[in-house]
């Protein structure tokens, strides 16, 4: 069975970090995709969905170090579902994206973030880097085998 996610967006804010009581390190953020088409009229519309993706471990902590609002990036994870009851005692469902690989494409005057550089989690979970390159300049940094004309955005 596979459940895998790849995402190009915008984040929506900076990263919120936390440590948990064990220790362990967790970055949250929200990430833009966005499509265009055209409607029965012929007109151009953007239609943008809201994703929110978790980065655990050492990954947790470049997220919290290098992105920033407005920052594209290229997301590998899995959808994991959950639910809680809030304070009303009403049953809330979630879906959240585990990140386990991402690489920054924005600029370094895009965003804030530092373009280039790739992340991840080996098998076992702890992290790895993966072509953690500064790669600043202009386009989409790193060799990530997109030009920014490729993007959706």
């Amino acid at each position: 069975m596979v459940n895998k996610v790849i995402l190009i967006g915008n984040l929506g804010k900076d990263p919120e970090f936390r440590t948990t009581q064990s220790g362990m390190s967790m970055a949250k953020f929200s990430l833009a995709t966005s499509e265009k088409r055209k409607n029965a009229n012929g007109e151009l519309q953007e239609t943008t969905e809201w994703h929110r993706l978790v980065c655990w471990g050492r990954l947790g902590e470049v997220a919290r170090d290098y992105l920033r609002k407005g920052s594209r990036i290229y997301a590998e994870g899995r959808i994991h579902y959950d639910s809680y009851e809030n304070k009303e005692g009403q049953k809330v469902y979630t879906t959240e994206i585990m990140v386990n690989n991402f690489q920054m494409l924005s600029s370094r005057g895009e965003g804030g973030g530092g373009g280039g550089g790739g992340y991840q989690r080996n098998q076992e979970g702890s992290p790895a880097s993966s072509g953690a390159s500064s790669g600043g300049g202009s386009g989409s940094g790193g060799n990530t085998g997109f030009d920014d004309d490729d993007l959706p955005f």
